[in-house]
């Protein structure tokens, strides 16, 4: 009798922590974060930190900064936060049907990202890099302009060079090239690369330093990483496939918390993670803007007005 009673009290205790261990897979809390693909590798730094501090699951998408935007206003998809390596884009999309504010808090480069084994690795450089591109064994890409910000800045680039190396024809000569590939975004660039099946992609600096490629600096005038140069990037501009143009300008991520945000309290702690430890950025070769900017600090939940100035 007594064993039985032993047995008893022993399975329900099992019973209860099964049950605990259930509500506590099911029910911990998760946030969903869309973000560029180019901020893969420092969003997933902050996941774990974040995971560990507040033992909550973080969700991370990546994908084309317009693609991503196109899903929340098209899909109805209802991520928490929304990070774009284009901040224009939570203006000209998002404002003011899902967000009322953004933050810019990073900068960028565009690079000429490469490996060892990409044709002419030991002979290109900021000079004739346009004309290596042009030779009918080499081959080259940029991610879709229509998807991601890297794709139409790629060709802003390539037309601004045009400019500044006085050499006509030069846009229209790359975009007629056979040996030009295209994918949705620029991180999806980067197997080829290293399969050798590309020599040369369009990167932000901070993906090539990730991934350990070697990569052609281009000069400030059209690297679009130099805000003293915004007026001369402003030349160039790209209409993209529904019409929209866009102009050239110094590259800068923007960072928003959605209207209708499922977990909002939680979005804003992550958000200040990113704005309170800038050093993970930097580390990945991206700068980061401290403090950072907002568009409209009174909109701005309270938790984050301390770390951005207007």
């Amino acid at each position: 009798m007594r064993v039985r009673i032993i047995i008893i009290v022993v399975g329900m205790i099992c019973v209860l922590l099964v049950g605990s261990l259930y509500v506590y897979i099911f029910r911990r809390k998760t946030i969903m974060v869309f973000h560029a693909g180019s901020l893969t590798v420092p969003f997933q730094i902050y996941a774990t930190m974040f995971e560990e501090q507040y033992d909550v699951s973080v969700r991370l998408y990546a994908g084309g900064s317009r693609k991503l935007a196109m899903e929340i206003v098209s899909l109805g998809k209802r991520p928490d936060v929304y990070a774009s390596a284009d901040y224009k884009l939570i203006e000209t999309m998002l404002m003011p049907n899902f967000t009322s504010w953004y933050i810019i808090f990073a900068t960028n480069e565009i690079v000429l990202a490469y490996t060892r084994n990409s044709r002419y690795a030991g002979e290109i450089n900021s000079s004739n890099w346009w004309r290596i591109l042009n030779r009918s064994d080499v081959r080259w890409g940029h991610s879709d302009p229509d998807l991601d910000p890297c794709g139409y800045r790629a060709l802003i680039v390539i037309k601004l060079a045009e400019r500044y190396y006085g050499v006509r024809g030069l846009f229209d000569s790359l975009m007629s090239s056979e040996n030009r590939i295209i994918r949705p975004k620029s991180v999806d660039l980067l197997s080829l690369l290293e399969s050798g099946e590309l020599d040369y992609a369009f990167e932000y600096k901070s993906v090539a330093i990730q991934h350990n490629l070697s990569f052609v600096s281009l000069p400030r005038e059209i690297n679009l990483g130099d805000w003293d140069m915004a007026e001369y990037y402003a030349q160039a501009n790209i209409t993209l496939s529904d019409g929209s143009v866009v102009f050239g300008e110094p590259i800068a991520y923007g960072i928003t918390i959605l209207n209708e945000a499922p977990n909002k309290d939680l979005a804003i702690r992550f958000v200040k993670l990113i704005l309170e430890r800038p050093g993970v950025l930097e580390r990945c070769g991206q700068n980061a803007i401290t403090p950072a900017i907002a568009s409209n600090i009174d909109a701005l939940p309270e938790e984050l007005r301390g770390y951005v100035r207007g």
